[in-house]
């Protein structure tokens, strides 16, 4: 698995770092945006990063290789 965001879109809700914690840093950085903590993480972390992924009110994190 590959993820990226485009800070560009991000509307700073939080859901990634609630969602998946070891993937996306819990709390938005000072300029507002997602930090991505791990941009290839371990199979374990699949699940959560695909739902933040899906639950992202912008389409800001984007899966670009799934490993599935």
């Amino acid at each position: 698995m590959l993820i990226s965001v485009n800070h560009d879109t991000c509307v700073a809700s939080g859901n990634c770092g609630r969602i998946a914690p070891a993937v996306f840093a819990n709390r938005l950085e000072d300029d507002g945006f997602v930090r991505l903590l791990d941009e290839s993480p371990p199979e374990s972390e699949w699940p959560a990063a695909r739902r933040a992924a899906r639950l992202c009110p912008s389409a800001t994190i984007r899966i670009e290789r799934d490993g599935s």
